[in-house]
């Protein structure tokens, strides 16, 4: 399987996006895609692709209700088949209160174990649900597109997957994510304890080829930090109009619905096919030479 988490600690539309494009890019390589919104605010994946009927129900079940061992019914039927081959597990406002939840639960779980030295991991629950469900196994690719702050959701997250794309604005603007985010990987790593947190690579986004933007670039190779091998052009225009649509950049190039796109739009729709083949490589297989 390759499973990874789209973070910045910039968050925003472009960590969304990322997911998104690179959820559509996965599936037009044959790879049977499940990607998990894990951000409880409007606006993100979920309503992106389509999937937020549910939302705000509050009879609906949901991520967090299986999280917590609360469920209504079997865990695959909260899966939503997406319009662009992507399966979905939405985000739901229940996700708001995930910390209180799964501290709650952790309560009752630590109050009624003999064992005194017990303690719940909290942190452990998406991978549990993922795990016991037997769901993990039904897909070739797992995403997971936490809020930009740090606390459960990214901890879940995280812990699922055990691999970060880290997308970059390298600008000014992008400059204060990009200070100790080293430091942010091994924080997640002390705080986890018992992975270790692959970075799959930190992927400039919204670059210009401007001097600014090659020294945004330098300042994150001090960080030690792997570095894709592909950069996303500002692309504000092409973007948003899938966003406004509800769909992603391929779906724009492909639907006559929408707009033709610009030739400079193009490549970009290649770059992100580029980038999930450079994920996928990663988790090949490594030859063993006799």
């Amino acid at each position: 399987m390759i499973p990874y988490t789209v973070w910045s600690e910039a968050g925003g539309v472009g960590k969304t996006t990322f997911a998104v494009n690179l959820a559509r890019a996965h599936s037009r390589q044959g790879q049977h895609v499940l990607a998990i919104d894990m951000d409880p605010q409007d606006g993100g994946l979920t309503h992106h692709l389509g999937v937020d009927e549910n939302k705000a129900d509050s009879e609906s079940d949901n991520l967090v209700l299986h999280m917590i061992e609360r469920g209504y019914g079997p865990f695959e039927d909260i899966i939503e088949p997406a319009e662009e081959g992507v399966d979905v597990i939405p985000s739901h406002n229940m996700l708001e209160r995930l910390e209180e939840m799964l501290t709650k639960n952790a309560e009752l779980e630590e109050g009624t174990n003999p064992d005194s030295d017990y303690v719940y991991p909290k942190e452990k629950q998406l991978r549990r649900v993922l795990v016991d469900s037997g769901v993990i196994d039904e897909y070739d690719t797992l995403i997971v597109d936490p809020p930009a702050t740090t606390g459960q959701h990214l901890y879940n997250s995280v812990y699922s997957t055990s691999n970060l794309l880290i997308p970059f604005e390298p600008s000014p603007k992008g400059g204060k994510s990009i200070d100790g985010l080293r430091d942010v990987v091994n924080g997640l790593e002390d705080t986890l304890e018992d992975i270790e947190v692959g970075v799959l690579g930190a992927v400039p986004n919204r670059t210009k080829g401007t001097n600014i933007n090659e020294k945004y670039v330098a300042k994150l190779e001090e960080e030690e930090l792997p570095i894709a091998p592909i950069s996303i052009g500002e692309r504000g225009s092409m973007l948003g109009d899938a966003w406004d649509n509800q769909v992603s950049i391929f779906e724009l190039a492909e639907n006559d619905a929408y707009r033709s796109l610009r030739d400079y739009e193009e490549p970009t729709l290649d770059q992100f096919d580029q980038l999930a083949e450079h994920i996928t490589k990663q988790f090949e297989p490594t030859e063993v030479k006799a």
